[in-house]
């Protein structure tokens, strides 16, 4: 029997794709350490050959051990990926405490990793070479490279002006800056000498700046004269001036010149604290701040939701967390290594901008770019600078992947795409035309993953796998130690239906608090109210025969026509199908049923104009 084009996966991994990847590597290793006496800090030998699945088993057998046995599988991830810290003493580790409670981590929640003590800076600056580290571009053609000596040299001195700004790891630094070098380096010398990073992108007005660094009250600003996007120039120092302001607790305003060539004192007046970049990074002294080894949980990121019903709420992210989780999704899910170019189109302002930075501790290139992802003078930039730079796993947005289609753009046929090895989505749920986009007209015979998961938890809890098939509008499967499953109303397991999308176990990068939530209600009512002692996550989701996931949109957005649920997602999937339509929204109305009640009727609204802002 011949199987339809519909029928057969979109790729399919190579054949010895277990030998050549980290995953199966990683797979192999700790079947062989679980089995045969290694250091894993677990039982090993007979006691153990029973728990870790054997060489060679399917991704499923993994999957479930590794969130069956938590404490094996991220003890091995560990060591899998060397990370950087103080000695744990004898095994058996403690890798995990009360796991069985998933709820917010505190007195009566997940404790991971309770004895390590690390660094975040440290693990990224672990590699110290003339490679590129980072390659930064723009919507003008502009390009800089810095190399991991000088990105080290770089982050030191960013870590010695805190230092001097006195610092600590009980303050905040701010960023309000384009997606440029300045923005890493000023990270990496936060996360140096332990203190906290938090960041919004230029674009944000003063009053969504105020709402998010208001509440966390940094000590230090950094940010830019402007920015850039499709061709018109951005001047941010009134916008500056309103923030510094209003915003007592900064004492030290830092501006990168970007705009300008230079800045003068008359730019800088009425900054209270202000030093251009030049003038606040003086050379590093010798030896340069040590790396302050903090312990696992110690607050990294303070990252924000929305904010579209209220004040956004402030997510403190772990070091430990978010280090662990990155270099696990990097590595053994995106096959990320030293080798590797790695771009993600975001800004200071999303999540997938920390993503992307975390790639340096794979001892992988990131590759940055500010500006529109579509300038009206070259639609495709993107797509060129991928070729020029010899990036190989190229990150983006559903809607950039829908905007290129409609643009008429291929890739495929444009430019020299063969360095590319997987492309990445997220944003929003990719339409099976958009699969099919990918793999005719941007690079046929790609890894194509579509990936899900959020700020809450900094990372995914579905996305690709270099082991199991693609298949057309699906993502993949869930992640390593991702207990992820799909609930109906009342908290039952669903299957071939969507439903609600829940973790049901504990996850490092879990924030370890809110901002501003001493007795954890504002955590406890985001996550835990609804399915109590589960994590609902707020999308609507259905889990395939194959074990992928399909996203219909986030589940207090979707529409209920006749009682009957529907994910906006799956309108949408069809009407930028219909040739015309260039932007669509779908809202639900509510109208009498004729029996004296309401129901919902779907409105689609048309706008004319196509936006730039993919």
């Amino acid at each position: 029997m011949t199987l339809s084009a519909s029928e057969l996966p979109l790729w399919t991994p190579e054949a010895d794709a277990s030998l050549k990847t980290a995953m199966g590597r990683f797979c192999s290793a700790a079947a062989a350490s679980l089995s045969g006496g290694g250091s894993l800090g677990e039982p090993t030998g007979e006691t153990a050959a029973h728990i870790a699945p054997r060489a060679g088993a399917p991704y499923a057998a993994w999957h479930a051990w590794s969130c069956d046995r938590p404490r094996e599988f991220w003890s091995a991830l560990w060591d899998f990926c060397g990370i950087i810290a103080d000695d744990r003493g004898a095994a058996p580790w403690d890798v995990l405490r009360r796991g069985e409670q998933m709820a917010p981590p505190g007195p009566n929640g997940p404790e991971w990793f309770p004895q390590a003590r690390l660094n975040f800076a440290e693990n990224l600056l672990r590699r110290n070479d003339a490679a590129p580290a980072i390659i930064a571009r723009d919507e003008r053609g502009t390009r800089r490279e810095i190399s991991f000596i000088e990105l080290h040299t770089q982050s030191a001195a960013a870590a010695a002006a805190l230092v001097r700004d006195d610092v600590g790891s009980d303050d905040r630094v701010a960023g309000f800056l384009p997606n440029v070098p300045e923005a890493v380096i000023a990270m990496l010398g936060t996360a140096t000498v332990g203190a906290t990073w938090t960041s919004c992108s230029p674009d944000f007005g003063a009053k969504g700046v105020l709402d998010r660094f208001g509440q966390v009250q940094p000590r230090v600003l950094v940010c830019a004269d402007g920015y850039r996007y499709a061709g018109k120039e951005i001047d941010c120092l009134p916008r500056i001036r309103e923030i510094v302001d209003e915003i007592p607790s900064i004492e030290r305003v830092v501006v990168v010149p970007f705009l300008r060539a230079t800045l003068t004192v008359a730019d800088l007046d009425g900054i209270r604290g202000a030093k251009t970049w030049g003038d606040w990074v003086e050379p590093a002294p010798s030896p340069p701040p040590a790396f302050n080894r903090l312990p696992f949980s110690h607050p990294l990121y303070v990252m924000y939701s929305s904010g579209t019903t209220g004040l956004p709420k402030c997510m403190v992210h772990g070091a430990g967390g978010v280090l662990l989780q990155h270099l696990k999704e990097h590595q053994l899910h995106c096959d990320i290594g030293p080798n590797d170019r790695v771009f993600y189109f975001t800004t200071c302002g999303w999540m997938m901008w920390n993503w992307l930075v975390s790639a340096l501790a794979s001892g992988a290139t990131i590759v940055l770019y500010d500006g529109s992802p579509m300038p009206p003078a070259e639609p495709g930039a993107l797509w060129r600078m991928a070729a020029e730079e010899r990036v190989t796993v190229f990150g983006t947005s559903a809607k950039f992947i829908a905007g290129c289609e409609n643009a008429g753009l291929t890739p495929a046929r444009s430019h020299d795409l063969s360095a590319v090895h997987t492309i990445l989505s997220t944003g929003s749920p990719l339409a099976e035309h958009g699969f099919d986009y990918v793999m005719r007209d941007v690079k046929p015979g790609v890894h194509l993953a579509s990936i899900s998961g959020g700020t809450d938890l900094v990372s995914s809890f579905m996305l690709g796998n270099p082991l199991t098939p693609v298949w057309r509008g699906e993502l993949q499967g869930a992640g390593l130690g991702m207990a992820v499953d799909i609930f109906d109303d009342e908290g039952k397991p669903l299957r071939g239906e969507p439903g609600e999308l829940v973790c049901t176990r504990p996850f490092p990068s879990m924030p370890v608090a809110f901002w501003n939530d001493p007795d954890g209600s504002k955590y406890r009512e985001a996550y835990f109210t609804f399915f109590p002692g589960v994590w609902r996550h707020g999308d609507w989701v259905e889990r395939t025969p194959r074990d992928g996931f399909v996203v219909y949109g986030r589940s207090d957005a979707t529409l209920n026509p006749g009682g009957i649920r529907i994910g906006t997602a799956e309108i949408y999937r069809e009407v930028e199908q219909v040739p015309g339509v260039v932007e669509s929204i779908v809202v639900g109305q509510d109208v009498p049923d004729g029996q004296g009640g309401t129901d919902v009727r779907v409105v689609l609204i048309k706008l004319a104009d196509r936006l730039h802002n993919m």
